[in-house]
């Protein structure tokens, strides 16, 4: 019990701790950080939406080294293989003159694995990546590799330039817990990064926690008491955003499918994380709200007329949570 309190402590302290370190490398973006800290904290993959330039490679990598994780960086492109992800087998000749198959791992086996500009890539090789993320092990040739734990895959893609790439399906898009927008830096913090890349070298980051410990925040996660009250709202959220002949008129006109039940999964334990950081003792109807963004935005297809009302998801969901009751 007294290992189990230190270790909420540590969890409780890990936040300021983090931006502290990550500030020597990375100015700004404390949201982004947040929230990236919150899928870890759940053993839950992330995707990262904005446009070149924004340092989400480096902070990916610096988070990883932070947590002494083996970190991977895979630049996905249409002729990436789906053996260029996981391996593939060998023929490999021994000293004695025998023939037999290898299997060489591929980049997959990390334990922080960026796929950079994952859209690139065409659904086969997209597609490489699922039973890793869901499963955690990888299958080649009839057999089954685990992955080290932890694992975690941090995907980014570009939401301006499309053409030529190939959009994440449903079923791989809710595999991720978080969609986070990596916006542009403010004027001041942008004129910071300036300064820092042109004349002086980039600091080194200290290593503040171990593999062992993301596992036990993970464990510690699960063990925050959340009211049934608090899981039903979450629950509420996600069902308002599936159009159906109760829905509001909003959903019935810009939103043509809403989330499943993985959001509401993860909606509770998006909140979980964020009450354990925070030092709180429970999860409230607060947390809820902060983690329903980055969760359902990428779980919305809008509709037609939303595209050309210029209607967005993040109004879509700020509609909803105003509509559903607060208990």
């Amino acid at each position: 019990m007294e290992n189990e309190q230190e270790m909420i402590e540590l969890a409780r302290n890990a936040k300021e701790k983090i931006h502290n370190e990550l500030s020597k490398v990375i100015v700004g973006q404390k949201d982004v950080i947040d929230q990236i800290l919150l899928c870890l904290f759940t053993g839950s993959h992330c995707l990262l939406t904005g446009v070149p330039g924004l340092a989400k490679t480096l902070l990916v990598s610096s988070i990883a080294q932070i947590f002494d994780l083996k970190f991977n960086r895979i630049q996905f492109t249409p002729d990436l293989m789906p053996a260029d992800v996981t391996g593939l087998e060998i023929l490999e000749e021994s000293q004695d003159g025998h023939r037999h198959m290898k299997f060489v791992k591929g980049p997959i086996f990390a334990n922080v694995v960026l796929a950079d500009e994952i859209n690139r890539t065409p659904p086969k090789t997209q597609s490489s990546l699922l039973e890793a993320m869901q499963e955690h092990q990888v299958t080649a040739a009839g057999v089954t590799y685990k992955l080290d734990q932890p694992f975690f895959v941090l995907a980014t893609q570009n939401p301006i330039e499309m053409e030529g790439t190939y959009p994440l399906p449903e079923a791989q898009l809710d595999r991720f817990m978080f969609n986070v927008m990596v916006d542009f830096p403010t004027l001041e913090e942008e004129v910071e990064v300036i300064i820092r890349t042109t004349s002086q070298k980039p600091e080194k980051l200290s290593k503040l926690f171990t593999a062992e410990e993301v596992i036990a925040f993970k464990e510690l996660v699960m063990q925050v008491p959340v009211a049934t009250e608090v899981v039903q709202y979450a629950v509420e959220l996600a069902a308002m955003s599936r159009p159906s002949d109760d829905s509001p008129e909003f959903i019935k006109t810009f939103v043509n499918y809403g989330a499943g039940i993985r959001a509401g999964q993860y909606l509770v334990r998006g909140a979980k994380a964020r009450a354990l950081i925070a030092g709180k003792n429970h999860v409230s109807v607060e947390d809820i709200d902060a983690v329903a963004m980055p969760t359902l935005r990428h779980r919305l297809g809008l509709s037609y007329k939303a595209e050309a009302q210029g209607v967005t998801p993040e109004t879509i969901i700020q509609q909803i949570i105003d509509a559903v009751q607060k208990p």
